[in-house]
């Protein structure tokens, strides 16, 4: 239990960086700005148990699709970093305002999937979880989900006090350091794979 606690920096920050919760913010102000706070809570409630249902399914039926399908976690490394860098570049070269498009009801979709988690942070988990181990991965999950709920609840304040631009300045930084994860998953299973 303990490694599991050291190893809790490690996962916390991929899941962070995978969640971009900067580029979803500017999202859920506007899908929400003509709500009442009830509504605007129900939307929060909505997104946030979305995210972590299918997060945890998600880890859940993962490793049994990839048994099925003789895949191993080398080859989910190098196509998962493929994944995750051409979000990564798509995000940088796209204003955050054409990120993603919108369709369907609010609460579940669009911003619980895909917004906060999508491909991305799908990719990002069944990773850390070969890497860092399960316990540590889930803990990481549901501290970003509260960052995200936090900010949610909070979002007319951030983005009134970082601004558009600083937000989408933040957003960029965001996609590098996912492209920069990208590469090190694609590295790692190469090197896995020529052993």
């Amino acid at each position: 239990m303990p490694e599991a606690i050291t190893n809790i920096p490690m996962t916390f920050i991929p899941i962070l960086v995978a969640m971009d919760v900067f580029a979803v913010l500017p999202m859920f102000v506007s899908f929400t700005s003509d709500m009442t706070d009830t509504e605007r809570k129900t939307i929060i409630r909505q997104s946030t148990i979305t995210a972590l249902a299918v997060g945890l399914a998600f880890v859940g039926v993962g490793e049994a699709v990839f048994r099925i399908l003789s895949i191993t976690v080398d080859d989910f490394k190098i196509a998962g970093g493929l994944v995750l860098l051409v979000i990564a570049v798509l995000d940088l070269l796209r204003y955050s305002g054409e990120r993603r498009k919108i369709e369907g009801t609010v609460g579940v979709v669009p911003i619980g999937v895909p917004l906060i988690v999508g491909p991305a942070v799908l990719t990002t988990l069944i990773v850390l979880i070969d890497h860092y181990g399960i316990v540590p991965t889930l803990i990481s999950l549901v501290l970003n989900l509260m960052i995200v709920w936090a900010s949610f609840v909070n979002a007319e304040k951030i983005t009134n006090l970082i601004g558009k631009n600083g937000i989408v300045a933040i957003s960029k930084v965001m996609a590098i350091l996912l492209a920069s994860i990208a590469v090190m998953m694609i590295r790692i299973g190469l090197q896995n794979v020529i052993k």
